[in-house]
């Protein structure tokens, strides 16, 4: 005798039921994957520098520190993002990401600083096509030593939609003189859970030149600080700078920080940058009286160093038309000498920061 079919009724439940089994199965091993492939680096970690430098740095001579968040080379001017309240997960193209690598590459050939700070590198994630913008620059920039350090490293970031992906990215520092050791510092991160996963695993990029006929040396620190968090990672993030950079002027070393603080120095008028964008991303404030004395901020107010990603770029808009920022900057110990600093007006054209350079000569200890 033939058994008798179940109701429709039931079939489509029975359906559904086993859709949503597989759903919560995939959802929970997804987690469960991305909470054991978490990337959680050291407290400190060494770093080896990757190719040879063509310089020796001496007391009394002139040399150079450019640095830009190159934006991951995704963030030219017709981009937006949604985390500043744009449209968009991804660049328009692969083809983008390559025409603007191509345009960094082009610019960093021609201004050849001596030392370079790079923020926002990627060598392997999917915003970027899975480009490898580290070894593409090391490529092109065969007369400097370098090294990089991972800050944002996930297996798979599920949101939003299309979802961001896998992410593989960090800071990168290039140097015409020997690097002598360099080590990645793992700062606070302010998140926690799921959340802390997903996101950013900031540091500094320490690394140490020496000095012809010294036993001193030049600290270089590359840094990328928080920026989406409620202001105490930032804070945290600073005390532990001051901390680093203290101890190295201690020592009677020269120290030369520079990169994206995502914050505004207390002591620089950044009045020229009003916010119009009162519901979009807003920089912090960093206290420099925390740092003690002997040290020099610098920012240059003239030219806008990043600008918002809530739209595409609108070329030659006023202050008033458009939320530009002024978040990049160097922080320059006591016992080097200033020359000159300068935001360089690119028109963002290749990302969403402009790069400032400053020029530099080490005083001889007295």
């Amino acid at each position: 005798m033939e058994k008798a079919k179940k109701p429709l009724w039931k079939r489509i439940l029975k359906a559904i039921g086993i859709l949503l089994l597989i759903c919560v199965v995939a959802i929970g091993g997804l987690f469960a994957a991305l909470f054991i492939t978490e990337y959680n680096p050291e407290e400190e970690e060494p770093i080896s520098a990757v190719g040879a430098a063509s310089k020796t740095l001496t007391f009394g001579e002139d040399f150079s520190v450019l640095s830009w968040n190159i934006g991951y080379c995704g963030l030219g001017a017709s981009e937006d993002f949604f985390m500043d309240g744009g449209q968009n997960v991804f660049p328009s193209s692969k083809q983008a990401v390559l025409d603007n690598l191509n345009a960094v590459e082009s610019y960093l050939q021609t201004q050849q600083p001596d030392v370079v700070f790079l923020q926002e590198v990627d060598q392997n994630a999917t915003r970027t096509s899975y480009l490898n913008e580290v070894a593409s620059l090391r490529s092109v920039l065969g007369s400097y030593a370098s090294v990089f350090a991972n800050n944002f490293k996930v297996l798979f970031i599920p949101y939003p939609f299309p979802p961001m992906g896998h992410e593989d990215g960090g800071i990168l520092t290039f140097s015409k003189y020997d690097i002598a050791s360099s080590t990645r510092v793992q700062l606070p991160c302010p998140f926690s859970g799921i959340e802390k996963i997903g996101n950013l695993k900031r540091c500094l990029l320490v690394s140490r030149l020496p000095i012809e006929g010294s036993d001193r040396e030049l600290v270089l620190i590359n840094l990328h600080l928080e920026a989406y968090d409620s202001g105490e990672g930032k804070i945290a993030q600073t005390k532990m700078l001051v901390d680093v950079m203290n101890k190295e002027y201690e020592k009677g070393n020269y120290v030369i920080v520079g990169g994206d603080f995502n914050q505004v120095f207390d002591s620089v008028d950044d009045s020229m940058y009003p916010t119009i964008t009162p519901d979009g991303w807003t920089p912090g404030e960093v206290d420099t009286a925390a740092f003690g004395d002997g040290w020099h901020f610098y920012m240059d107010s003239t030219v806008p160093t990043c600008r918002s990603l809530n739209q595409p770029y609108i070329a030659g808009a006023t202050p008033e038309e458009f939320q530009y920022y002024m978040i990049d900057g160097f922080i320059i110990s006591g016992n080097i000498l200033v020359e000159s600093m300068e935001t360089k007006d690119l028109g963002f054209a290749n990302s969403d920061h402009n790069p400032i350079e400053i020029t530099l000569m080490l005083s001889e200890p007295q």
